[in-house]
């Protein structure tokens, strides 16, 4: 698949999950014909404390593999940079955390998911916030303004991860963090995930191996490079997830330990 092939298909796969918020259902990650659960990728992110006092619909929406805002270590007075930002679930957790004399930008290429994502601001009623259309490959900001740079399970989607790590780079001040959630691979996946177009569009195929992650983020300049495991899937609770997009039960039975929820970190050097 080409990489505007790829990057429709997301788009219409996160526009569909916005206006089924919208609309009053649930947004999962998965394939469409697993959508009566939410798949184990994207369930119990954030604690009911979190969450209590956000719009329903920011909740409903949030279609990560982890919970950046809370492991980043984000101080008041920062401005953060959420790639990938969805409904708005991390720009809203983050702006908490870095209070008025902070910023919390959240970056998303979907009109549906920015729609909804500015609705949920308003509900809100949180001011230190701005949603900005744009790629994450072509970050709509000046060099050297963002203290931190978070994402949720988007990375793993782009066609062009080199890309999105220069612009991260780019964008990050000098001593800034990279601090994201994303689905990393520990070794050898077979080739039937990476052709299905479903999971290009969910929450797995695309996922960098392990190895691979940390060298393209040294190759953009990083360093300090850390990947913590937050959640290690096995076939047999991705299951549903994986039947549904057609894959056959010896490609299920080979993902099993291979997939982990990560929470990745680096830091872009001081001069």
């Amino acid at each position: 698949m080409s990489d505007e092939s790829v990057r429709d298909l997301v788009k219409q796969k996160y526009g569909q999950a916005a206006l089924r918020v919208v609309s009053g259902g649930a947004s999962c990650c998965g394939s469409t014909s697993s959508q009566s659960g939410c798949d184990p990728v994207t369930s119990n992110l954030y604690a009911m404390a979190e969450t209590a006092d956000l719009p329903s619909e920011a909740v409903a929406a949030s279609l990560g593999c982890g919970n950046p805002t809370a492991l980043a270590e984000l101080k008041p007075g920062e401005t953060v940079l959420d790639l990938g930002s969805g409904g708005g679930i991390d720009v809203l957790l983050s702006a908490r955390r870095v209070g008025p004399t902070g910023k919390a930008y959240g970056l998303d290429m979907t009109d549906e998911m920015l729609a909804l994502a500015r609705d949920n601001q308003r509900k809100a009623g949180v001011t230190n916030v701005e949603f900005l259309k744009g790629e994450i490959e072509h970050i709509p900001l000046p060099d050297e303004c963002v203290d931190v740079i978070i994402s949720n399970c988007v990375i793993n989607l782009s066609a062009d991860k080199d890309a999105v790590l220069a612009e991260a780079f780019r964008v990050l001040k000098p001593g800034g963090r990279f601090a994201v959630s994303d689905v990393v691979v520990r070794g050898e996946v077979p080739t039937e995930i990476r052709r299905s177009v479903e999971l290009w569009i969910g929450c797995v195929a695309g996922a960098l191996e392990e190895c691979e992650y940390r060298g393209k983020l040294a190759k953009a300049g990083f360093e300090d490079v850390d990947m913590e495991p937050t959640r290690v899937y096995t076939a047999e609770s991705a299951r549903d997830v994986l039947a549904g997009a057609g894959l056959s039960a010896d490609a299920i039975a080979a993902v099993d330990g291979k997939f982990i929820s990560a929470f990745v970190r680096a830091r872009k050097p001081l001069p």
